[in-house]
């Protein structure tokens, strides 16, 4: 399953539908230095938001949705959102 990655040039947390990236401001300040927090991502299945790092945003690590009822797991290719397939 793939779906395309939306972006939003302003915070605007009512317009964060699923698989929304708003790119943050200050983005060495938050977390650690090698690989900082440099956006706000919607998961693309239930639309709850979190922080994602710089590597995740580029395409090299995997993000885990962190609601309490959903446990999607999905990578950024592009912009596109690849979802891992169950085992």
């Amino acid at each position: 399953m793939s779906t395309d990655l939306q972006f939003l040039e302003e915070w605007i947390p009512e317009k964060m539908d699923p698989g929304t990236v708003f790119v943050l401001e200050n983005q060495s300040k938050l977390g650690h230095a090698q690989n900082p927090y440099i956006a706000v991502m919607s998961c693309p299945r239930c639309g709850t938001m979190g922080l994602i790092t710089r590597r995740q945003l580029c395409e090299k690590e995997a993000m885990i949705c962190g609601g309490d009822t959903c446990s999607a797991e999905y990578k950024l290719e592009g912009e596109n959102i690849r979802f891992r397939h169950p085992q």
